[in-house]
């Protein structure tokens, strides 16, 4: 399915003007990797909410970005392509009209990579690894920098616990995700006028546990091998819609003492943006 690319939203580049003036609680928050998953979950609450957020959404699947634009056609943008295209996403947000203003960035999307150790791993595997984890991440960011500070606006990194657990075989993935928490924290101090936070979801039902269990589980140690193959069927998995309207809340509400910090979902910290 092949779209031309929207600039703006709604009928007119008037439109978001007239819409912020008429809904002065609505965002515009830019979604990574939200046509499955998490981030699925973060644009369908965002969606959902009364403040009638304008929502930029970016994934692979065209057919669900299709269906948001159909559900909302004057309040969602979308973009298909692929995160490792550096050029595409340079082009994201500066082919849009935001009337200067982008309140929040969930970077959302990411790769596990071929789950091969170091020792059996093409170095090529830890570089697209860490081209889609990282360095995507950081020219989304520096394109979207403008807006943000102008908004004092919020990034929101999807990140993980392999970033401090060293599991066998998911070496480029824990990095990468380890160098997204340090990246936190430097954005922290370059970026002050942006809060930052960067979030463990925990172990959740997407797509990525079930590639764990049907493709990589081979690579890894005997005892997380027991650990994967038997979350989904023990009940252990949650689902996306819990981290994910947490990591929607702070997209639009982080508190700026939360900014360079690497917490869970569920930290006592972030009560005040679960419903529960």
């Amino acid at each position: 399915m092949t779209t031309l690319r929207q600039s703006h939203f709604g009928e007119s580049l008037q439109f978001i003007n007239q819409h912020r003036s008429r809904h002065t609680s609505s965002c515009t928050v830019l979604v990574t990797g939200a046509t499955a998953g998490i981030g699925k979950a973060v644009a369908e609450y965002l969606l959902a909410s009364s403040a009638q957020h304008l929502l930029v959404l970016t994934g692979r699947n065209e057919d669900v970005l299709h269906e948001f634009r159909s559900r909302y056609p004057d309040r969602v943008i979308t973009e298909a392509g692929d995160m490792s295209d550096l050029q595409f996403v340079r082009s994201i947000a500066q082919s849009i009209q935001l009337e200067g203003r982008l309140d929040g960035l969930v970077l959302n999307h990411g790769t596990m990579g071929s789950c091969f150790r170091i020792g059996q791993m093409e170095v090529e595997d830890w570089e697209e690894t860490f081209r889609v984890n990282v360095t995507s991440c950081v020219a989304l960011i520096q394109s979207a920098l403008p807006l943000l500070r102008a908004s004092q606006g919020r990034i929101v990194f999807t990140s993980s616990g392999a970033a401090t657990n060293g599991y066998s075989a998911w070496g480029a993935y824990g990095a990468s995700k380890a160098a997204i928490n340090h990246l936190t924290l430097t954005l922290k101090n370059e970026e002050p006028e942006v809060t930052t936070v960067s979030i463990r979801p925990g172990v959740v039902d997407t797509a990525m546990q079930g590639d764990i269990r049907e493709k990589f589980l081979k690579n890894m140690d005997e005892k997380d091998q027991v650990k994967f193959s038997t979350a989904k069927k023990d009940g252990k998995l949650l689902p996306p819609n819990k981290p994910g309207e947490v990591i929607a809340e702070l997209a639009i509400n982080a508190d700026e003492g939360l900014s360079g910090m690497f917490l869970s979902w569920d930290d006592p910290k972030l009560a005040q943006y679960r419903s529960g």
